[in-house]
């Protein structure tokens, strides 16, 4: 089942990762949660990586949610939703614990678990003609804690509960408005905005861009910061690649990060 995840580019300074089922409109198995939980694992332990890119294949969806047919073998009984939900856990975890920044490139339709995997990404770019919504109501299905989790992370309570609750599926314009979506271009330029986007981050610096996820994520739990995490907010100033990005700022040229 690896070819319905696949990992392209890897090797270099942006990697996309595809929801590869497209005469399904990409709809999510088990086995692709898995394997998308697994991708990500890999791409965060690698250091030489800026930026991933995640998609569906084609432009007619990202993913309409996880394949109904399938419930009859793999998710019929709580045991089995049980089982299911872990595999599901574990890859929202990966997702969402990425150490680089991630980009949602969004064609089409992007509802139920397709919304869940997007709205992990720290930029989701669409088309105007995309489609979100939740209606896994409809199904008599309850969406789990750990993906109600970040979809309130995302999108604020009073908002998860207005997709849970309705089912209801929207426009792109609607999306951006509830901020499930952070940029909307033409149908026909979603693919060059999320590149460009991607090629923007990957000239950063990456260990400012790791840390500034990592900031972000700590700053959800109201735990008071310690001293140390006060601190870590300055060891930028140590690496070789604040002498770089300063040093070009003064110079007037463009900085070439090493990640280091």
């Amino acid at each position: 089942m690896d070819d319905t995840i696949l990992v392209q580019d890897r090797g270099g300074p942006i990697a996309t990762v595809v929801l590869n089922r497209p005469e399904k409109l990409n709809a999510l198995t088990r086995p692709m949660w898995k394997r998308l939980g697994e991708a990500f694992l890999e791409l965060s332990a690698d250091d030489g990586l800026r930026c991933i890119v995640i998609r569906g294949a084609g432009t007619k969806a990202f993913a309409p949610g996880n394949d109904i047919s399938e419930f009859a073998t793999e998710r019929s009984n709580v045991e089995q939703a049980r089982e299911y939900g872990a595999d599901m856990r574990r890859t929202i975890e990966a997702i969402g614990g990425c150490r680089h920044p991630v980009v949602a490139q969004i064609h089409g339709i992007c509802v139920g678990g397709g919304l869940e995997i997007a709205g992990l990404a720290d930029i989701r770019i669409c088309g105007e003609s995309s489609r979100f919504g939740v209606p896994i109501n409809r199904l008599g299905l309850v969406m789990a804690y750990s993906e109600i989790a970040s979809l309130i992370a995302l999108a604020g309570e009073a908002t998860a509960l207005e997709l849970l609750l309705e089912g209801r599926v929207f426009d792109a314009a609607e999306a951006k408005d509830k901020g499930l979506v952070t940029r909307v271009v033409p149908d026909d330029q979603v693919e060059a905005e999320a590149r460009a986007t991607a090629q923007r981050i990957a000239e950063g610096a990456p260990l400012v861009a790791r840390w500034h996820k990592k900031f972000a994520r700590r700053l959800r739990d109201s735990a008071p910061l310690t001293g140390a995490e006060y601190n870590e907010g300055f060891a930028c100033f140590g690496t070789e690649d604040f002498q770089i990005g300063y040093q070009a700022f003064l110079a007037k040229r463009k900085p070439e990060f090493k990640g280091k």
